[in-house]
C-alpha cells in the first residue's frame, strides 16, 4: 500500500488529523463511526419536535446504530480470522446495511476480493459501498480504493473518472499519484509527469513524494 499522507474531518470542523496510508483513513473513519455511533443516531432526530417523540426515537435509532456496529465489528473479525462462510455473511451485511457500517463492510469485503484477485468483484463491492456512504471522506477513501483497482484491470479512462470524484486539499497527493498511473498506462507520459509533479509539489508526505519523484526519473530513463 502506497504511503499517503490525508486529512480525516473526525474531531469537528476545525480540527483535522494527518494519516500515513489509506488503511489509517479507513481505521480513522471506523473508529468514528464506532466510537459516535449513538451521537449521529441522535442527530438525526434532532428535528422532532414532540418530546415524547423525541424520547422514542432517540432510543431507537441509539439501539439500531449500536446494533449495527456490534454486527460490523463481529462480521469483520471473523472476516480477518478466516473463519468458514465469513465472506459470504460479510456480503449479505454489506448488501443489507444501507449506511456507513455497509460501506465500511463493503470496503473490507472488497479487500477480500483483492488478496483473491478477484478484482471484478472487489469493484462491484466498492460500489456498492459508495451507494450506501454518506460521509463524503469514507466516499473519497472509497473511491481511491476503486480508481486503484481500475488502474489494474486497465481501465484507465474509468480509473480518471473515478479520481475526478475525489475532492480535498488531504487527498490530493494520493490523486496524483493514481492519475499518473492512469494516464501512465494509457501511454500519456506528459501527462503522468504533469500528475505526478503536481503531487510532488502537494502536500505528499515525503514516502510519496519521494515515489513520485522517482517515477518522473523514470519516464526520462
Amino acid at each position: 500500500m502506497l504511503r499517503t499522507c490525508a486529512l480525516y474531518w473526525a474531531k469537528g470542523k476545525n480540527s483535522v488529523e494527518m494519516y500515513e496510508n489509506e488503511n489509517d483513513q479507513v481505521d480513522a473513519i471506523k473508529r468514528f463511526f464506532v466510537e459516535n455511533g449513538k451521537a449521529l443516531a441522535v442527530g438525526v432526530i434532532l428535528g422532532v419536535g414532540a418530546l415524547v417523540g423525541w424520547r422514542y426515537w432517540n432510543s431507537h435509532q441509539a439501539d439500531s446504530a449500536r446494533d449495527a456496529s456490534l454486527t460490523y465489528e463481529n462480521t469483520v473479525s471473523a472476516i480477518r480470522a478466516d473463519q468458514p462462510q465469513t465472506l459470504a455473511a460479510a456480503e449479505k451485511f454489506a448488501a443489507d446495511n444501507k449506511n456507513t457500517y455497509g460501506a465500511l463492510a463493503a470496503l473490507e469485503v472488497a479487500q477480500q476480493f483483492v488478496d483473491k484477485n478477484e478484482l471484478d468483484k472487489a469493484a462491484a463491492q466498492l460500489t456498492q459501498g459508495l451507494s450506501a456512504a454518506s460521509d463524503e471522506n469514507l466516499k473519497a477513501v472509497i473511491n481511491l480504493r476503486l480508481a486503484r483497482i481500475q488502474v489494474q484491470q486497465k481501465k484507465a479512462d474509468d480509473a480518471l473518472k473515478t479520481l475526478d470524484t475525489v475532492k480535498g486539499e488531504g487527498f490530493a497527493a494520493i490523486v496524483a499519484d493514481l492519475r499518473g498511473e492512469a494516464l501512465l498506462s494509457k501511454g500519456d507520459k506528459q501527462g503522468a509527469r504533469s500528475a505526478w509533479e503536481a503531487g510532488v509539489k502537494s502536500n505528499a508526505s515525503p514516502a510519496l513524494s519521494e515515489m513520485m519523484q522517482m517515477k518522473i526519473n523514470n519516464l526520462s530513463v
